[in-house]
């Protein structure tokens, strides 16, 4: 198997740039490390929709994960801090990606049922 790639991506107004990759990319792979072998790439987009002006939930983390032979799946976090958003993204993330690879990897598990003739 391929090692799941991940690309991190920010707009300019998210400072620290090299620190906060680093940061958030240890927290997403760590979040979604179980499905890592069921995944082609995680896409990491992080942006601060207000800029210099601040807000509450204004910095954002959108998570791109692509399954294998699946459709690509994406959520957003939204919080006052990257690092919070981006914790936010990757539970929503782990939590979709359960539903969608634990029921197909259920399915594969599951044993026919026997037919009573």
């Amino acid at each position: 198997m391929s090692t799941m790639q991940f690309q991190f991506n920010t707009d300019s107004s998210v400072m620290g740039t090299q620190e906060v990759a680093q940061r958030i990319e240890t927290q997403v792979r760590q979040r979604l490390d179980r499905f890592a072998d069921r995944l082609t790439r995680i896409e990491v987009h992080v942006s601060d929709v207000n800029g210099r002006k601040h807000g509450a939930d204004d910095k954002h983390c959108m998570i791109e994960a692509r399954p294998r032979g699946g459709r690509p799946i994406g959520v957003t976090g939204k919080a006052a801090d990257v690092d919070a958003a981006a914790r936010i993204a990757a539970s929503t993330m782990a939590e979709r990606l359960e539903r969608v690879l634990g029921k197909a990897e259920r399915h594969r598990r599951d044993p026919s049922p026997d037919k009573q003739i």
